[in-house]
């Protein structure tokens, strides 16, 4: 039981260990230059962003009564 209380103590602290701040650039180096056609470069928040085609949402639409399914005219039977 001891031990348990220990394994769980050092797991909750290890994960309370990390720093929360704004990202920023190494120093001596900056952001990437501004896309083409943008008058402004973009922030380090808006470079981690995933764009929409990467990560597409999810769709959760049940099939809500049976269908019958047409004749496939490509489901042919083996040579």
């Amino acid at each position: 039981m001891r031990k348990l209380l220990i394994v769980a103590t050092l797991a909750l602290l290890a994960g309370a260990c990390g720093a929360r701040a704004p990202l920023e650039p190494p120093p001596g180096q900056s952001l990437p230059p501004a896309p083409l056609g943008q008058a402004e470069r973009p922030t380090a928040e808006q470079l981690l962003r995933l764009p929409t085609q990467a990560r597409p949402e999810r769709v959760d639409e049940l099939l809500t009564e049976s269908e019958e399914r047409e004749d496939d005219r490509f489901d042919l039977p083996p040579d």
